[in-house]
């Protein structure tokens, strides 16, 4: 991940609702929840729910499955870890151990970005 794409995941989670999206579909594991199901647990309208759901899309943090006529939402991971791949890549002065199983070492990041 790159500045540009770390400052767009960071600022579509510096909003409210889209935090809430968000945290919810973390929770609910990669099965994800319905776009209909979710706006009723969040208390959001539909169509203001759509606009927060495609920031978090375009942001790389959630993805979208078509079932028929229905959408399911789901965290996307790969998107999060390389949030905090980014965020957390010179944690502890070089010393990844120190920050816990979420941080890959620097060479393990290169690999990933070849």
């Amino acid at each position: 991940m790159d500045k540009k794409a770390a400052i767009a995941a960071l600022s579509a989670l510096g909003q409210e609702t889209r935090l809430d999206v968000f945290r919810h579909l973390v929770t609910a594991g990669p099965e994800g929840v319905g776009a209909g199901d979710l706006a009723q647990v969040l208390g959001v309208r539909a169509n203001t729910l759509s606009t927060h759901l495609a920031a978090l899309a375009r942001a790389g943090l959630i993805e979208a499955e078509r079932e028929g006529r229905a959408i399911r939402y789901s965290a996307h991971y790969d998107g999060i870890r390389a949030l905090f791949d980014f965020l957390l890549h010179d944690c502890c002065k070089g010393r990844p151990e120190l920050c816990g199983p979420h941080v890959q070492t620097p060479s393990d990041i290169t690999k990933v970005e070849s």
